[in-house]
């Protein structure tokens, strides 16, 4: 559990250290300005995640053996990225049956400048999904597993600090339900491999749908569907249908690199 804590605090003091020390340079710069453009968010963004990728590698604070990529595990992959998709409508379903006091975006502005720029990707899609799978299940799970006799209980928790660490009312429920799915995927193969598919797939599909929908950041599915309930429905259950066989097929499928075949 202490590690735990101690990755967890090493993560936030990274992304601290750069938003400070990447303002300061820019109000040194600037003469005192604090806006921030979108490039400057990217780079503080990208910075901080690249930060934490080279500190936890070279603390060797998670597991960096190949074993588990050179087992070819194509077809987890494969069901991973279905598993994604299927969940991104039954998410933003739930989380707008929450009070909407309780789902304030306080960061949309930033995050519609991160998402409409061009390198934006780069940061999203790619950095934070490998970032944070090295920090929050290569590391802070693995601790938590080490700690807990059960293995939910390391797994709701570590959800519970990833939901959390996101900061921000609007993302934490997906960031929770999404951390137990990635949390019982590293339980299963102890690789963080399966993860930083999943995750990348979260991230590019709301990336793509971000540059394609006009005012996303404040589309709901009602915006959609309109009154036509049957609609909605129909999406959700399809969305189930992608979802519920891709959870059987890793259930399946899934094991450590050292299994027996």
């Amino acid at each position: 559990m202490k590690q735990a804590i101690q990755y967890l605090v090493a993560f936030v003091l990274i992304q601290v250290v750069a938003a400070l020390g990447c303002r300061g340079a820019w109000m040194l710069f600037n003469h005192g300005s604090t806006d921030l453009t979108p490039t400057q968010i990217i780079v503080i963004s990208s910075l901080s995640s690249l930060s934490a990728i080279a500190l936890f590698t070279w603390r060797r604070w998670y597991d960096r053996s190949r074993a588990y990529l050179q087992s070819r595990p194509w077809s987890v992959v494969f069901w991973c990225v279905l598993l994604a998709l299927g969940t991104l409508l039954p998410s933003q379903w739930l989380a707008e049956q929450m009070p909407e006091s309780w789902m304030k975006n306080l960061y949309e502005n930033e995050f519609d400048m991160v998402l409409r720029h061009p390198f934006g990707y780069v940061t999203v899609g790619l950095l934070a999904s490998v970032a944070e799978e090295i920090v929050f299940r290569g590391a802070i799970l693995r601790a938590l597993l080490s700690s807990f006799n059960h293995r939910w209980a390391g797994i709701v928790l570590s959800s519970l600090l990833f939901a959390i660490i996101h900061g921000n009312p609007a993302q934490m429920p997906h960031a929770f339900l999404a951390g137990l799915i990635l949390g019982w995927m590293y339980s299963k193969t102890r690789s963080i491999v399966p993860g930083i598919v999943f995750h990348w797939t979260n991230n590019t599909a709301a990336y793509i749908l971000y540059n394609l929908i006009p005012n996303a950041a404040d589309a709901r599915l009602s915006d959609f569907f309109g009154d036509n309930k049957f609609s909605l429905y129909l999406s959700l259950a399809f969305s189930c249908l992608i979802f519920l066989p891709a959870l059987f097929q890793l259930y399946l499928r899934m094991k450590p690199a050292d299994a027996p075949k």
